[in-house]
């Protein structure tokens, strides 16, 4: 929660302040729940009544309750894994040029990608004569596309 405050008053004076608590943008929750994410614990499988690091070199380190904790791994969802029914990555169309989440960079988890040049056959500029038939044109477009290795 954040504390913010309003001003009341004409011509925008602050004659009366009104301070009320809120909760912060969307985005500023999602990073820091991405970073919360990023930098969580993993806990040892033995400690069931005792909450402890797995990681050995800072076991001495106690858990606060503001840090993200977990037991099992998240499974790489990069990798095809038949049992878990993810499909991977591989062969995945991604945008080159993209800096979004559909980037070849991010969707196919640093592996690379292949480019294929792919010749698209098209009718176009057609024209309807009177009466009863059309004349169309062949047009030929050529497209990049890349798909993930």
């Amino acid at each position: 929660m954040q504390l913010r405050c309003r001003c009341h008053g004409v011509s925008g004076s602050c004659a009366v302040k009104t301070c009320f608590r809120s909760l912060p943008s969307f985005y500023h929750v999602g990073l820091d729940l991405k970073d919360k994410y990023e930098n969580s614990v993993r806990l040892a499988r033995r400690s069931r009544k005792k909450l402890r690091r797995k990681d050995k070199s800072k076991r001495k380190t106690a858990i606060t309750s503001e840090e993200l904790v977990y037991v099992h791994r998240s499974p790489n969802y990069c990798k095809e894994d038949v049992k878990r029914g993810i499909f991977g990555t591989r062969g995945r169309v991604c945008n080159r040029t993209s800096p979004t989440e559909e980037s070849c960079d991010l969707l196919c988890c640093g592996r690379g990608y292949n480019t294929q040049v792919v010749k698209y056959v098209e009718r176009c500029h057609c024209k309807f004569f009177w009466c009863c038939y059309v004349k169309c044109k062949t047009c030929e477009t050529m497209m990049d596309i890349h798909t993930c290795k």
